[in-house]
């Protein structure tokens, strides 16, 4: 899998992105009182509001197990490894939308749809399948909003080709994110490097108000079968 890159190999005196320098004293959420106090909080909220709403992914988790029996055979849940804060790995878990793969699927590879059964297309196109990611938020794996994490082997691909990506690692990685409501899925490394400066943009503007416009997008793409991902 080789060696997991470290936050102290991204957040150097300055980081560029598209000319603009962030300067970690001001810009990294570990640093700066104003900043720090809206993270620590940040992290409160994604505790609350993830707890409050575990009751509601059992019942979730009873309904799809019931129906994979007759529509998605399988196991229930989807475990894999994904590049987290500081660039370390972590296991994420989501409802199983797909029915077992023979091979590997590489960093500029599309998805393999072929493979997504009917009942696993429903819960794609409503993201009902990424609900037990709530699970990552409360063991301070993940955050509600932040770049969401990619597949951990083509993580440390895109860290060393695509320009400015292991720097989204300074904060958690989010449910979902400004990347996701304003690009949808993101495949190869030229979607990547398009979805890393929409990312930094978040680390460098984040706040309660774009979070909340961030929420609002997402349930729009919930009750819509919209595109983020």
């Amino acid at each position: 899998m080789g060696r997991p890159i470290h936050a102290t190999d991204i957040a150097g005196a300055a980081i560029v992105e598209s000319g603009v320098a962030l300067d970690p004293a001001r810009d990294l959420p570990a640093a700066g009182e104003g900043r720090a106090a809206y993270w620590r909080a940040k992290r409160v909220f994604d505790v609350v509001l993830a707890a409050a709403l575990l009751p509601f992914v059992a019942l979730q988790a009873v309904f799809v197990l019931a129906l994979n029996i007759g529509f998605n055979p399988g196991p229930l849940f989807f475990a894999q490894a994904r590049m987290g804060a500081g660039c370390r790995p972590f296991t994420l878990y989501k409802f199983r939308t797909m029915r077992e793969g023979t091979g590997a699927r590489g960093p500029e590879d599309p998805i393999e749809r072929e493979r997504i059964t009917a009942f696993g297309r429903v819960l794609r196109a409503t993201r009902l399948d990424e609900t037990p990611q709530l699970l990552n938020v409360l063991r301070g794996e993940m955050s509600l909003i932040g770049p969401r994490p990619d597949m951990y082997e083509h993580a440390a691909i895109y860290a060393r080709t695509v320009p400015h990506y292991p720097e989204r690692h300074v904060i958690r990685p989010g449910l979902t994110g400004l990347a996701q409501v304003r690009l949808g899925y993101a495949e190869g490394s030229v979607a990547t490097a398009e979805k890393v400066r929409m990312d930094l943009a978040y680390v460098r503007t984040a706040g309660w108000r774009l979070d909340a416009a961030i929420l609002s997008a997402t349930v729009r793409v919930v009750l819509t079968a919209g595109r983020a991902r």
